[in-house]
């Protein structure tokens, strides 16, 4: 062959893949919220590891922009939930990043940070500058926040600007903290429900894990009616064939997958969008080898899926004690596993092991802890299900190896 091909495919955390595949019903729902003028319902766009959140995020901020819509936002942490005050910043930096562009023309008292109230002033709201307003603002740290979200608005009102979106990522690590008496999460949600109810176009986009949702409903039971639920699952079976051919055929690439090779890769990745984009790099990559030796093209999934175990997998299986991995272990032997289970179903299954049975309220501990790991989650009807898709068959598979070496 005597031109390179990159390969197209793009495993990577929040790697924009080069087809998109599939999820118009939930760009159609994102739209229909931008074209509110009153802000009734904001998003909260939630799905298992792996099925593109972060992907669709970026896709939402481009047409917001198109539709003169300001963005702002990032990944969250824990580390924005140390504190109201962090959380605070935290929205103060990211405002700034459209604001220190803009150059504003206000009238603010100097009682907020400014030095004279007498003539208008131009300025650009950097975060300097905001940081000053908020310190020198009377009263608690939500009462800053709005009055600083307030001020911005009525030097944007009139503009070209539709409002301003606000989309925070991995927003499930965000948590209040009673025993400090902190209370980020009810900050948030207590903010933009002032605002919007003094119909300021500010809209909020939280993404993140299904354990999302129950915690904002813990913290603010409102927030139930605040937010719109968009749930991001897999592909279908022709949305995964487009996701797989459609980058070869963009590409110009000189190798094609057979109609058994896509066949099979939907079969193992079933249609979670990360698996995909994963198979298909490693099987560009070996057709290309072999294609330049002459071989015949063939797809070696068991190392495919080795490799994936290790690349994808481990990590997240080595956070689980052993008591907590012989736990899953059981879940993963349930005739719902890839679905959803409840603590009866454990406690019963773990009586055909040889291992010392669960009781159902230490079931019940043992979820919690794997919940706030990231490994579970508990959906609105007392169910549970796994939150890293096909963690059921890696646990299988870690059992046949083990088996294996005994």
């Amino acid at each position: 062959m005597n031109k390179t091909f990159e390969n197209p495919f793009k495993p990577g955390a929040g790697h924009s893949p080069p087809y998109l595949a599939g999820r118009e019903k939930e760009t159609k729902e994102f739209l229909k919220l931008t074209n509110q003028t009153t802000i009734l319902e904001n998003m909260v766009l939630t799905g298992l590891r792996g099925v593109g959140k972060t992907v669709l995020l970026s896709k939402f901020k481009a047409l917001a922009i198109q539709k003169h819509w300001l963005w702002v936002g990032t990944d969250l942490s824990e580390a924005a939930s140390i504190s109201e005050e962090t959380l605070a910043k935290r929205l103060l930096t990211d405002l700034s990043l459209v604001t220190s562009s803009i150059l504003f023309t206000t009238n603010i008292k100097k009682s907020i940070g400014f030095k004279s109230d007498s003539v208008a002033k131009k300025i650009y709201f950097t975060y300097d500058v905001l940081l000053a307003m908020y310190q020198n603002m009377p009263g608690l740290v939500a009462d800053k926040l709005k009055m600083i979200l307030e001020i911005i608005w009525k030097c944007l009102e009139g503009s070209n600007t539709k409002g301003i979106i606000f989309a925070y990522d991995e927003a499930q690590t965000i948590y209040d903290n009673p025993k400090k008496e902190q209370y980020p999460v009810a900050l948030l949600l207590d903010i933009f429900q002032s605002i919007q109810r003094k119909d300021i176009p500010f809209m909020l986009i939280l993404t993140g894990l299904p354990t999302l949702f129950p915690k904002l409903v813990d913290s603010r039971t409102f927030a139930e009616r605040m937010f719109r639920i968009v749930f991001l699952k897999k592909l279908n079976e022709k949305e995964s064939q487009e996701a797989i051919v459609q980058p070869i055929r963009k590409a110009e690439c000189p190798i094609s997958f057979t109609d058994e090779s896509v066949g099979l890769i939907i079969k193992e990745t079933k249609g979670y969008p990360y698996f995909i984009q994963f198979m298909c790099k490693e099987v560009f990559d070996i057709f290309i080898q072999q294609q330049e030796r002459g071989q015949r093209e063939t797809v070696p999934m068991a190392e495919i899926i080795r490799k994936l175990d290790t690349d994808f997998f481990s990590g997240r299986w080595a956070r689980a004690t052993d008591r907590q991995r012989e736990l899953l272990s059981i879940v993963a032997k349930l005739k719902n596993a890839e679905y959803e289970f409840t603590v009866q179903d454990i406690v019963e299954e773990s009586k055909n092991h040889k291992i010392t049975s669960f009781s159902g309220s230490h079931v019940n501990q043992m979820l919690l802890t794997l919940a706030n790991a990231g490994l579970v989650y508990k959906n609105r009807h007392g169910k549970y299900s796994f939150a890293v898709p096909l963690l059921n068959r890696y646990i299988l598979r870690q059992h046949l190896l083990e088996t294996k070496d005994v």
